[in-house]
């Protein structure tokens, strides 16, 4: 059900930007304070990122949305994606109610678990999690139409251009101190890259944490 808070997020992003109705609209029926710890609730409509613990945060409104739009642009809803970084699980319930199939991998195994939870919560069950570590992907699950990283990577990790379908769409914030959001769309074998914006994300780490 969409909260008159979750219009006026919605309304908050087109204002920034964010021209795909489907994707506003979603933004604006998922209830993002089931995904903050109960002493931030009260902050889930703003258009800002917040701690989620683990040293992890939950991406702010607008760019969940700017990537979640650059993705659907590329692909269409009938695709399978993959997201690298489930974290909360915000972004993920985003890519759940648009796209056909979702798998998603976290390397912090408390966050995965909550995660889990809330996604049952909102009953969506297009979505498959892994504990495991982001950098390598999803290999068994792959190809996959679209990639969508949630944690600044300091390269391009070879593994997810490998794991790209062909005319697939890559989504990732790449960078140290200054990150840039980056478009990468692979076409025959070829791969062409857009900067969108400057960007700043947790880093993408290697390995996981039980």
């Amino acid at each position: 059900m969409t909260s008159r808070k979750g219009l006026q997020l919605a309304g908050v992003l087109k204002q920034e930007g964010i021209t795909n109705e489907a994707v506003m609209a979603t933004i604006a029926s998922v209830p993002r304070e089931i995904f903050l710890p109960a002493a931030l609730a009260h902050k889930a409509y703003e258009n800002t990122a917040l701690p989620i613990g683990q040293g992890q945060t939950i991406s702010q409104p607008y760019i969940v949305a700017k990537m979640t739009e650059l993705l659907l642009s590329g692909i269409g809803p009938a695709a399978k994606v993959l997201e690298v970084g489930t974290g909360s699980g915000y972004q993920t319930s985003i890519l759940a109610k648009i796209f056909a199939q979702v798998c998603s991998v976290e390397r912090i195994k408390a966050l995965q678990f909550q995660a889990k939870r809330r996604l049952n919560q909102l009953d969506l069950h297009n979505v498959k999690l892994k504990h495991g570590d982001g950098w390598q992907g999803w290999a068994s699950k792959s190809p996959f139409d679209g990639i969508i990283v949630t944690a600044a990577a300091a390269n391009i990790p070879e593994q997810l251009i490998n794991q790209l379908a062909d005319g697939g769409r890559l989504i990732i914030p790449v960078g140290g101190k200054q990150q840039q959001l980056l478009c990468i769309d692979k076409q025959n074998g070829d791969l062409s890259n857009t900067v969108i914006e400057v960007v700043n994300f947790v880093p993408l780490v290697a390995g996981d944490i039980i």
